[in-house]
């Protein structure tokens, strides 16, 4: 937290948000996302809706605090809420390019307009 003076006097005690952008930054940096999405499709539990495990919720509960494990150390304050919501960040990015590649395959365009993803993972 920092103190910003206004005039007149007045304080206002902000909230530094610079450390947690730093973790973040520390999330999607290409020495640990790569582990995590390689932890994350070991456990077919948490995405395949075929396997039997899907709807077991304390199954999937053990899954997510073994990826917990894995995220604590670059994000200590991390909790499953934290997890889940990146996990579907991290889904749902995906799942906008591979459309995108799609779309472009489908409108038969030339070779060089042909949409390449920009996800380095």
């Amino acid at each position: 937290m920092y103190i910003r003076s206004v005039s007149g006097g007045r304080r206002i005690v902000c909230a530094d948000h610079s450390n947690e952008h730093k973790m973040v930054d520390k999330f999607t940096a290409p020495d640990f996302l790569p582990n995590f999405i390689h932890k994350y499709r070991e456990l077919p539990c948490l995405w395949q809706v075929q396997c039997r495990d899907y709807s077991n919720k304390q199954k999937r509960k053990a899954a997510l605090d073994k990826l917990l494990e894995l995220v604590k150390p670059v994000y200590a304050t991390a909790d499953i809420t934290y997890l889940k919501a990146k996990i579907g960040s991290l889904s749902s990015t995906s799942n906008r390019e591979r459309k995108k590649v799609q779309d472009s395959l489908r409108s038969r365009a030339a070779a060089d307009d042909l949409y390449v993803p920009r996800l380095w993972y």
